[in-house]
């Protein structure tokens, strides 16, 4: 079993560790032919993005859980119909996405405080890469089919082409071509299209048996057996939204204590969340082998048996992420200040950071064992509890925020943040026993 989580949580490593380039390398070949009013409308428009599209992080959550399920059970039709019903959401999330583009980046820019140079370049990159819609949400619903069907190497292969191409295309859209700065966002549109025509590609290659003869128009208007998926998916949704709550939050809180505060919170924020590229890579497992170990529970004359194997995968896959947690606390205990210089030079950063090494090193062990519940639960469906977990974790942070920031301080912040962690494992902890008894 340990070489099967293996099989599955090394590609998704790999794939993530590929995703904080694109930011990085758009960043530098924006900075290298212009000014700065471009650097703040890109990471801006960027961000608008981030926000848009972490609220359809149900697209992928939910497809991989009930893939999985019916991967268990055998049933190959489920499976197929699963698909076609998530890319039926795709379209009309994209439809929604469209009509409300304007509505959206409009409110959006004026919730945050920038020149008008800086407003009008995120604009121009939003309206390009808005056109990606489709492919990127696309490609959500089909990096969840593929991990519930046990298959990691394919969303590694469509992510590291998606981020490879989007460096290269930028690149040379920006600097060799009339667009300038502007080619980054075309850059982004051709690489999404790129990586569901790849994903397409690899459909076809691997499931043309299971997904021959789907009558996509039937299982689309079969809303019934659609229910369940909108279900969870609704529940995903709130789960997002609370996530927003928190991280946002976070950013919002530092901004009040100046820049040199704010920028020690986001080098802080990018070093707390640089292990979950590790930990997710686990957690896609737990999807994966949490879903199919349920499907199987479900038709098995030997429930126990099947439960037993259960528990073994669990308690696999949490030993693989506590290891991970504890390499990155001691990482972070030895070298701490090392790593954050490595993000940046500004010795006033620099010396304000001083203070919060100590949560740099409690943050990976309770971080990794709240992403790996995520996996699990997400692997069983059970996206009440997904739901709940995370609106007791964004209530906890906001009550511990307003119940410290008079005395604390800046440090405020991040007793909130480290009470949302502890929130989330705890409360999904006490929900694991009752969940697996309720399995027939």
């Amino acid at each position: 079993m340990n070489k099967r989580i293996l099989q599955l949580a090394i590609p998704s490593i790999l794939a993530n560790i590929t995703i904080p380039l694109v930011g990085v390398v758009d960043t530098a070949i924006v900075g290298h032919i212009s000014d700065a009013s471009a650097i703040g409308g890109i990471a801006i428009g960027t961000m608008l993005f981030d926000l848009l599209y972490w609220n359809f992080g149900f697209l992928r959550i939910g497809t991989s859980g009930m893939t999985a399920q019916a991967l268990g059970r055998g049933d190959s039709k489920e499976c197929a119909k699963l698909l076609t019903q998530s890319l039926g959401i795709v379209a009309v999330a994209t439809l929604a996405i469209w009509l409300l583009q304007w509505l959206f980046v409009t409110l959006a820019l004026a919730c945050v405080p920038c020149s008008p140079e800086v407003a009008q370049f995120a604009r121009q990159y939003f309206f390009i890469r808005i056109w990606a819609a489709p492919a990127t949400l696309s490609i959500f619903a089909l990096k969840g089919w593929l991990i519930g069907m046990q298959n990691t190497i394919s969303p590694m292969a469509i992510d590291i082409v998606v981020n490879v191409v989007n460096m290269v295309v930028s690149y040379v859209l920006a600097v060799y071509s009339p667009l300038g700065p502007m080619g980054v966002a075309y850059g982004t549109l051709v690489a999404q299209y790129t990586g569901l025509i790849l994903g397409i590609i690899l459909l076809v290659w691997h499931y043309r048996d299971i997904l021959r003869g789907t009558p996509v128009m039937a299982v689309l208007r079969d809303f019934s057996s659609m229910r369940r998926l909108l279900v969870l998916n609704g529940n995903l949704f709130i789960r997002s939204l609370c996530f927003m709550v928190v991280y946002v939050g976070f950013t919002s809180l530092a901004s009040r204590y100046g820049d040199t505060e704010l920028a020690v919170s986001a080098i802080l924020m990018k070093l707390f969340m640089l292990f979950s590229y590790f930990v997710d890579g686990f957690a896609y497992a737990g999807e994966a082998l949490v879903g199919k170990a349920y499907g199987e529970i479900q038709i098995s004359d030997n429930i126990d048996h099947q439960k037993s194997e259960l528990s073994k995968i669990v308690r696999l896959l949490f030993e693989w992420s506590i290891g991970v947690g504890v390499l990155f606390t001691i990482v972070y205990a030895i070298w701490g200040n090392e790593c954050i210089a490595l993000i940046t030079s500004d010795q006033t950063v620099l010396a304000h950071a001083v203070p919060y090494i100590g949560w740099l090193i409690a943050m990976p062990i309770v971080s990794t064992l709240a992403f790996m519940w995520d996996g699990v639960y997400v692997g069983a469906t059970a996206g009440l509890q997904i739901r709940n977990s995370m609106i007791w974790a964004a209530l906890s942070f906001v009550a511990c925020y307003l119940a410290t920031y008079s005395w604390a301080g800046v440090q405020s912040i991040y007793i909130a943040y480290f009470a949302h962690l502890v929130a989330r494992v705890v409360y999904l902890t006490i929900q694991w026993r009752p969940l697996t008894q309720k399995i027939a």
